[in-house]
């Protein structure tokens, strides 16, 4: 293996994380939950114009905290008689769920899929702001200068939950067989539905974005350049710093790791300088449920991450 910019592998087995974490991080999930739990999703299916002999293709509608309609694509198999397994999935960054034809793999084996659009981001989520702060470019910023009940990735991490939710109330569905896979900011949403929905039995989370944001700044990697440009304006002496990465801890995954249930599968690329190594590794070292990892040492934050489409294709193939 190449020497990695990063950390050694017997470093990366034992780090626990940079980024401070809130000392209510636990109850302003428990709220977030609560909160969650008291509202009208207002579901919608509607079918949509991609169709297939085998498949039933639909646009799923729901209404998400501070009333944004979420949009996420779901196909099922037409001839289904008796309650199956389901697969959420969710996209990379400044990204869209899957073309229906990708969906199609997990419905052969007779799942249920689901793949949610991030509010404001490439697909039809719609983002109804509400900020107070910067809103000129950025996600990971937005609502940093407000409460972090105003955290953009607080609504769409509560947005994954709210869709496993739903999915696993559906009649063709065994709650008890859902898993969830996506890579980069896909893999952090992985998680952070995984943690949030303890019912979720598989995870399979490919280089997770989100997390150990002060770590990957300090590493001085582009993935939070947004977090630079907002101490060069609003901190530029960085008076602020600590609280600053405390109020991003909020959304940071890995303090969300240990409420995972679920079996988990991650992939890392050794040599990915978008979200390193360790930041990963962060999240992959607090979760107390089952878990394996997958090094591919001459990789980066790439896709096809080498084979490892297959490797979670059969993994979810367990439910």
């Amino acid at each position: 293996m190449p020497l990695t910019f990063d950390m050694t592998r017997d470093e990366l087995a034992a780090y626990e994380g940079t980024n401070p974490r809130p000392e209510d991080f636990d109850r302003f999930w428990d709220a977030s939950l609560r909160e969650l739990d008291s509202l009208d999703s207002q579901l919608e299916i509607e079918t949509a114009a991609f169709q297939t002999e085998a498949f039933e293709c639909s646009h799923l509608w729901f209404r998400g905290t501070g009333g944004a309609r979420v949009h996420a694509k779901l196909v099922r198999p037409r001839l289904q008689t008796e309650p199956q397994p389901a697969v959420l999935m969710f996209h990379g960054y400044a990204q869209r769920s899957a073309d229906w034809s990708e969906l199609l793999g997990y419905a052969s084996l007779g799942y249920t899929v689901a793949a949610m659009d991030c509010r404001g981001q490439a697909g039809l989520s719609e983002d109804v702001g509400g900020v107070t702060g910067w809103t000129l470019e950025g996600h990971i910023v937005r609502g940093l200068q407000g409460p972090p009940k105003q955290l953009y990735y607080r609504q769409v991490f509560l947005d994954t939950a709210l869709l496993a939710r739903l999915v696993m109330g559906m009649d063709h569905v065994d709650e008890s067989r859902v898993g969830v896979t996506g890579p980069s900011q896909g893999g952090a949403l992985t998680i952070a539905c995984a943690a949030l929905e303890p019912r979720i039995k598989l995870a399979a989370p490919v280089f997770p974005f989100l997390c150990d944001y002060q770590r990957v700044w300090g590493l001085d990697l582009d993935a939070y350049k947004e977090v630079d440009d907002w101490f060069r304006r609003f901190d530029p002496r960085h008076e602020r710093e600590g609280e600053i990465f405390t109020q991003l801890g909020y959304i940071d995954i890995q303090f969300l790791a240990p409420r995972i249930r679920a079996d988990v599968l991650l992939g890392v690329g050794l040599a990915d300088r978008t979200c390193p190594p360790s930041s990963q590794f962060a999240v992959y070292n607090k979760i107390a449920s089952p878990k394996s990892v997958i090094l591919y040492p001459d990789f980066r934050h790439e896709l096809p991450l080498a084979d490892h489409a297959d490797a979670v294709f059969a993994f979810l193939a367990q439910l």
